[in-house]
C-alpha cells in the first residue's frame, strides 16, 4: 500500500490572534503536535488549505478548511506492550493507554506501534493497514483512547471530533481546593479554551494544605488544556513537573490525570457508546494516607 494516507481535517473557528498556519496548527491533529513537525508536513506538500497547496505563513480566518494527509507505513514494526481493552469491534477500539508513553510520534515506543499486537485485524473491505488512534492524550495521561480500524472508522470519528460530538471526560489530583463546580476559559497560545468542572472530594494535606478530587470536562482540545487551566486557576494536578509547583512533583508517582468517560457515537450503527472506567488507585489511595498523616500531626 505505497503511498497511502489517511486525511484529517480541521475546520477554523477563530484565529482573533491572527496566527499563521505553522503556530495554530500544532495540536490541531494527532501527530502534529509541534511546530516543526508541522513545518515539515507544509514542507513535504501534506498540509492543504481550503484544498490548495499551504505555505507557512499563511494567516488563517474564520471557516478554513485545513486538511493534513498522514502517510501509513507500508510495514509497521509492533510494540511489545499488553494494553487493556475496552471495547472492539471490526471498526473500531477503545484502549486503556497507560501513562508514561506517547500516543503517536517518531519513536518507535509509542501506543499505534502496540495496537495491531492487541486488537483483532478488521474484516472489513476498507480496513486500515494498521489501527491509528483518533484523538490525543499527553504522554504523562492514561486513559480511554479511540482507535479506528478502518478507513471510513477513521472519517466519521474525525467529523466527531470536529463537530465536539466527541464528550471526554478526566478525573484528577489536584493541590488545593477549588469551589464546587465551575469553568475556565482562559485562551492557550492564542487559541479558545473552555474547561468544566466539578469537585468529587478533598482531604486535609501537611504537604499541599488541602487535595481535591475533581471531574474535568473539556469543551475544547487545545494542548496541555487542562494542566494549564488547573495551574493558572491557582490549584495544579499533583505531579505535574512542567505546570506545578517546585518541590511538589513526587518520586515514581507520575501525573495523577486520567481520561475516565467517553461517550460518541458508533461511526457505522450510529450507536451512542458512553464508556467509563476508574481512575488508578493512587488517586484516593494517596490523598487518604495524606489526611492520616494530618489527622496524626493534629493529635
Amino acid at each position: 500500500m505505497t503511498g497511502a494516507a489517511v486525511d484529517y481535517s480541521y475546520t477554523v473557528e477563530n484565529n482573533s490572534a491572527q496566527l499563521r498556519l505553522d503556530d495554530f496548527l500544532p495540536g490541531c491533529f494527532i501527530g502534529l503536535e509541534t511546530k516543526s513537525a508541522v513545518k515539515k508536513a507544509i514542507k513535504k506538500g501534506q498540509v492543504l488549505v481550503n484544498q490548495q497547496t499551504a505555505r507557512t505563513a499563511i494567516i488563517l480566518s474564520a471557516g478554513d478548511m485545513v486538511t493534513w494527509s498522514k502517510p501509513l507505513k507500508d510495514q509497521q514494526r509492533v510494540l511489545q506492550l499488553e494494553l487493556v481493552v475496552v471495547y472492539e469491534d471490526d471498526h473500531l477500539a477503545v484502549i486503556h493507554k497507560p501513562a508514561g508513553i506517547i500516543v503517536s510520534g517518531n519513536q518507535f515506543r509509542c501506543i499505534e506501534n502496540a495496537l495491531p499486537g492487541n486488537l483483532k485485524a478488521s474484516g472489513q473491505p476498507d480496513a486500515l493497514p494498521a489501527p491509528l488512534a483518533i484523538h490525543r492524550l499527553d504522554g504523562l495521561t492514561s486513559g480511554l483512547l479511540i482507535t479506528a480500524k478502518t478507513y471510513s472508522a477513521h472519517r466519521s470519528m474525525g467529523a466527531q471530533m470536529q463537530n465536539k460530538a466527541i464528550h471526554k471526560i478526566y478525573t484528577a489530583l489536584v493541590m488545593g481546593e477549588p469551589p464546587t463546580h465551575g469553568e475556565w476559559n482562559s485562551p492557550i497560545e492564542g487559541k479558545e479554551a473552555l474547561t468544566r468542572y466539578e469537585v468529587l472530594e478533598s482531604w486535609s494535606s501537611l504537604r499541599s494544605g488541602r487535595l481535591s478530587l475533581v471531574k474535568l470536562f473539556p469543551a475544547t482540545g487545545r494542548t496541555h488544556q487542562l494542566r494549564i487551566h488547573l495551574s493558572q486557576a491557582g490549584f495544579p494536578i499533583l505531579g505535574d513537573a512542567l505546570y506545578g509547583d517546585e518541590g511538589q512533583v513526587l518520586q515514581h508517582k507520575g501525573l495523577f490525570l486520567c481520561a475516565t468517560g467517553l461517550k460518541f457515537y458508533h461511526p457505522v450503527s450510529g450507536e451512542q457508546l458512553e464508556l467509563n472506567i476508574d481512575p488508578p488507585p493512587k488517586f484516593k489511595a494517596f490523598p487518604e494516607a495524606e489526611q492520616r498523616r494530618f489527622l496524626k500531626y493534629e493529635e
